[in-house]
């Protein structure tokens, strides 16, 4: 009986560990949106991958943009509100190149 819980247990882990590779050999490109809200400073937008937050963005008075990533102290000066997704994204992890 101890064996065939033993095989059970690593028929089970391997079939765990298959799925692991699949997600991570085909993974799902992420679900990146952008919304804003206006507030007392002007207009801040963020960055969202499905229902998570991944950071927030503003142009600051001397026209730079301010990105902001969720997890990170840095927040850096960057030329065009495009570059200041790219760059939440890319923190993120979730940077996908297209390679068509």
């Amino acid at each position: 009986m101890i064996i065939q819980e033993a095989v059970d247990e690593q028929t089970l882990t391997q079939s765990e560990f298959e799925e692991y590779v699949d997600q991570l050999t085909d993974p799902a490109p992420p679900e990146i949106e952008i919304d804003s809200v206006t507030d007392d400073f002007g207009e801040l937008y963020r960055v969202w991958n499905g229902s998570q937050l991944l950071g927030t963005f503003y142009e600051n008075l001397e026209g730079k943009w301010i990105a902001q990533p969720c997890n990170s102290d840095k927040r850096p000066s960057l030329g065009t509100g495009l570059q200041a997704q790219l760059l939440i994204v890319a923190v993120n992890g979730l940077l996908v190149a297209d390679v068509a």
